[in-house]
């Protein structure tokens, strides 16, 4: 994990040991499992670090719950355990002591940034759909999942990384790029997703190109590719990139502290779609990644831009 994250706590003034620990772990979460979003978030100002840590750490947590692919306990079983996250969160969110150090960092991120808490209700609410639910016939249908999955976390972030404009306004634009992000990673994980017996791409969109489960099922285990899976792949990765237009208004609404942070995954993660297109939508037998090089390009500029901006204010 790269550094301790303990001038980070110093900047947040977080000082209780427990706590501290506790948004310790929320940080190791972040930089083992989301690479290109703990990058982004070394681009904020270092006091501010510690609250996006805590809230990709819960969410990595309740994540794991159901998508854990070395868990082979049955489905009611996880959905058991999601209920008795969802009972702890608002535990910790009334003020009792938190189950878990990641509900301990999130509670105290709840309440220094007066987070509107009904966004983790929502997003409990799809997480409770990934035990059930494993396929969804339109964008529509997809649309509710991904409200509580993705669009709440662009909502999530923004009393952390603060607007120059009414937050309402903000808030549209926000939620386009959590939901932005989340097609991407579907995009990127298809092939995983179908491991864990789950179908996020649109069936409709999918069907429009002679597409079903049956043959992204038949591709991911013989190997094999299909013009037409590839040609559905390719017109999903058009429709997300609009997705991204969408949101690209919302950067310049931030503080300008938080804009080379956003910027940077906003990048990074569109150039998850480059690297779908140049691998020719070969998604189902591989897991495609933007290089470290560019990875490096898009960051260190980043970092000048967020100096400066840190300079200014």
């Amino acid at each position: 994990m790269p550094g301790s994250g303990a001038a980070e706590l110093d900047a947040a003034g977080i000082t209780d040991p427990a706590l501290r620990a506790a948004y310790a772990a929320c940080r190791a979460l972040n930089a083992a499992h989301g690479r290109t979003y703990f990058l982004a978030t070394r681009l904020l100002p270092a006091a501010r670090r510690p609250a996006v840590h805590a809230l990709y750490g819960f969410a990595r947590y309740a994540d794991e719950i159901v998508d854990d692919l070395d868990d082979d306990r049955p489905v009611a079983a996880k959905a058991v355990q999601l209920d008795t996250l969802t009972a702890d969160v608002e535990a910790a969110l009334d003020g009792a002591p938190a189950a878990q150090p990641v509900l301990a960092a999130l509670a105290d991120t709840v309440r220094r940034y007066d987070i509107d808490r009904r966004y983790f209700a929502d997003f409990m609410v799809s997480m409770r759909m990934d035990t059930g639910v494993t396929e969804y016939a339109t964008f529509d249908d997809l649309a509710v999942y991904v409200h509580g999955s993705a669009a709440v976390i662009g909502l999530q972030m923004l009393p952390i990384l603060g607007t120059r404009v009414p937050r309402e306004e903000a808030e549209r634009p926000a939620a386009a790029l959590g939901v932005a992000f989340q097609l991407t990673n579907f995009l990127r994980d298809v092939g995983e997703d179908l491991d864990r017996g789950r179908v996020y791409l649109p069936a409709d969109e999918l069907a429009a190109f002679g597409v079903d489960r049956g043959l992204l099922c038949w591709c991911r285990r013989t190997g094999r590719s299909d013009p037409r899976v590839r040609r559905a792949l390719a017109h999903l990765v058009a429709r997300t990139r609009g997705t991204y237009r969408r949101a690209r208004p919302g950067i310049d609404m931030l503080e300008p502290v938080s804009r080379a942070c956003v910027g940077c995954a906003f990048t990074l993660y569109q150039g998850i779609l480059d690297e779908i297109e140049r691998a020719d939508y070969d998604v189902l037998h591989r897991r495609v990644a933007v290089p470290n090089r560019r990875r490096a390009a898009v960051a260190v500029p980043g970092l000048a831009r967020a100096l400066v901006a840190r300079a200014r204010s």
